[in-house]
C-alpha cells in the first residue's frame, strides 16, 4: 500500500512532464502573439490617433461640427438603435426555438442563421438593390407607391439587421443547448405558464451571454461597410454612415477629417472591447459561484 502511495506522485509528475510545453516554448510563443497584436491591432490604432491630431485639437474637434459630420454620426447611431433591438428579439426567439424545442425544418432554420457569416456583405448589399431597386422585382411597386427603400435609410437598416443577426442567436444557442429543459419543465409542471417560464427561468440564465452578443452586434452595426455601400448610394447629409463619411473625406484628400472620424469609430471599438472584457469576467465570476 505504501508502494502504491509513493507511486502515485510520480506518475502525476511525469504526466505534467510529459503534457507541459518547455518554459522557452511558452515565452516564444507568448512574445509572437504579443508581436503579432501589437503589429496588426496597436500600431493601426495608434496611427488613427496620430493622424487625427497632426495638426492640432482645433483642427481635429471641428471635423465633428461639419454637418456631414453630424449627419453620418446620427445616422449610424439611427439605424444600430433600430437594428440591434430587432436583432434581439429575432435571437432570442431563434435560440429559444432551436435549443428548447425540435420540430420540423429545425437544421434549415440554424443553416439560415449562420447564412450571413457565408455571404460577402457587399453580395448581400446587391440581394437588396436586386429586390426593391428602381428595377428589382419590388421597384415598380415602391415607385408606384412613393416608398424607397434602396438609397434610403431603410435600405441601410436592411442592410444592416441582414449582416448582424447572427450575432445574438450565435451567443445564445450553444449556451441555451447546454442548459437543456429540465428547469423549464419544472416551472411548467409547477403551474407557469410559457411565459413565465421564460421571464423568470430562461431570461436570468442566459442574460450574459444576451448581452455579449448585444454589444458584438451594436459593434458590427456601427462599423459595418460593404453592404451599406451598395445600398446607400453615398448620398452626402444623407445616407452616408461613419465609415461610409471617412471614406469620402479619405478619397477627397481630407485626411485629419477622415482620421477624424475613423478614430471615433476606434474608441468605439475599445469601449466594445471594455464592455465585452466585462460581460465575460461578470459572466465567469457568476458561473464560479
Amino acid at each position: 500500500m505504501v508502494a502504491v502511495i509513493e507511486k502515485r506522485p510520480q506518475r502525476r509528475e511525469f504526466w505534467e512532464r510529459a503534457t507541459t510545453e518547455p518554459a522557452w516554448l511558452r515565452w516564444v510563443l507568448v512574445v509572437v502573439a504579443l508581436a503579432f497584436c501589437g503589429l496588426f491591432l496597436v500600431v493601426p490604432l495608434v496611427a488613427v490617433f496620430a493622424q487625427a491630431l497632426e495638426k492640432g485639437w482645433e483642427l481635429y474637434l471641428a471635423s465633428f461640427t461639419d454637418a456631414d459630420a453630424l449627419t453620418a454620426i446620427q445616422l449610424t447611431l439611427l439605424v444600430s438603435a433600430i437594428a440591434v433591438p430587432v436583432n434581439l428579439v429575432f435571437g432570442v426567439a431563434a435560440a429559444w426555438a432551436i435549443a428548447k424545442f425540435d420540430f420540423k425544418g429545425k437544421n434549415f432554420l440554424t443553416t439560415l442563421v449562420d447564412l450571413p457569416f457565408s455571404v460577402s456583405p457587399v453580395v448581400s448589399g446587391l440581394i437588396f438593390v436586386l429586390l426593391f431597386g428602381a428595377q428589382g422585382w419590388f421597384g415598380p411597386w415602391l415607385s408606384a407607391n412613393d416608398f424607397k427603400i434602396i438609397f434610403a435609410v431603410p435600405g441601410i437598416v436592411l442592410a444592416t439587421v441582414f449582416v448582424t443577426f447572427p450575432f445574438i442567436a450565435r451567443e445564445l444557442i450553444p449556451l441555451m443547448q447546454e442548459q437543456g429543459t429540465e428547469q423549464e419543465e419544472t416551472a411548467l409542471v409547477l403551474g407557469a405558464s410559457g411565459w413565465q417560464a421564460f421571464w423568470r427561468v430562461t431570461l436570468p440564465n442566459i442574460k450574459w451571454a444576451l448581452l455579449y452578443g448585444v454589444i458584438l452586434c451594436n459593434a458590427r452595426a456601427m462599423g459595418e461597410f460593404g453592404a451599406v455601400s451598395v445600398v446607400s448610394g453615398h448620398i452626402r447629409g444623407q445616407t452616408n454612415t461613419m465609415p461610409l463619411h471617412v471614406e469620402i473625406l479619405y478619397n477627397e484628400y481630407n485626411f485629419v477629417g477622415a482620421f477624424a472620424v475613423a478614430s471615433l469609430l476606434a474608441l468605439l471599438a475599445l469601449v466594445t472591447l471594455v464592455l465585452k472584457s466585462l460581460v465575460e469576467w461578470k459572466s465567469g465570476h457568476q458561473t464560479e459561484r
